[in-house]
């Protein structure tokens, strides 16, 4: 199966299932749910590719056991992430930028995580960028252990084995064989939207309301993003 690749060759996510196997699945759907260094790899259209693999028999396992072994590894990055950001804490939002890190990924994550609270776990698994941030946001709010895992679970289990069905379901259809390259474009378009509606947002209220210089060691002052988060606590 040929697809077309979006970016460097080895983000295509036939090429890295044709080369690493299975277990390259794993590593990078472990790395994107929860390691910083993971938010740029191609979790949605990767699972959707090993599902259609997996239906036309290019990819020798047991659809049942992959879609264990996703959820296993979406679920188990999801808890480095958080216990990261519980040892962290407050000083992940003081992290200089560099080539892998930038702080605007937490802010948005952070944004993203008091917005819609513990369910942002669920949410979050379907919007690029903000699912790898998130655990580690909820680690560094401190939230509940109990909900955590509730929560953690339940979105590997829609992300991950969810979009893996879905690529299996579908690549029973003709037209989705004969169209694949689009098909993957469209998964990694479509993912790719929440991102830009919240950079177009942010963009816009930071227009309206331009930042001024806060020293928050002064009295009364607002605390940081990593403070007010852990309002979190359940």
């Amino acid at each position: 199966m040929n697809t077309l690749a979006l970016g460097p060759s080895w983000l295509d996510p036939d090429y890295l299932i044709q080369t690493f196997g299975l277990i390259g699945v794993l590593v990078i759907v472990f790395a994107e749910s929860g390691l910083l260094i993971g938010f740029f790899l191609p979790g949605d259209s990767l699972l959707f590719t090993t599902g259609l693999l997996v239906t036309t028999g290019k990819l020798d396992t047991p659809l049942w056991l992959v879609c264990t072994l996703v959820v296993a590894a979406a679920v188990i990055g999801d808890q480095v992430g958080y216990l990261f950001g519980r040892k962290v804490g407050p000083a992940l939002f003081k992290r200089p930028d560099s080539k892998l890190f930038k702080q605007e990924n937490v802010e948005k994550a952070h944004v993203f995580f008091e917005k819609h609270g513990p369910k942002s776990l669920i949410l979050a698994r379907f919007v690029p960028i903000v699912r790898t941030f998130t655990p580690i946001i909820a680690g560094v709010s401190r939230m509940n252990y109990r909900s955590f895992i509730t929560f953690n679970v339940i979105g590997g289990v829609l992300w991950g084995a969810g979009v893996t069905l879905l690529g299996s379901a579908l690549g029973k259809v003709e037209f989705v064989h004969k169209h694949i390259e689009l098909i993957l474009v469209a998964i990694v378009l479509i993912s790719v939207v929440p991102v830009v509606v919240e950079v177009l947002r942010a963009r816009s209220q930071a227009k309206k309301n331009p930042p001024q210089d806060v020293d928050h060691d002064a009295p009364g002052t607002p605390n940081p993003p990593a403070e007010r988060g852990r309002h979190a606590k359940r």
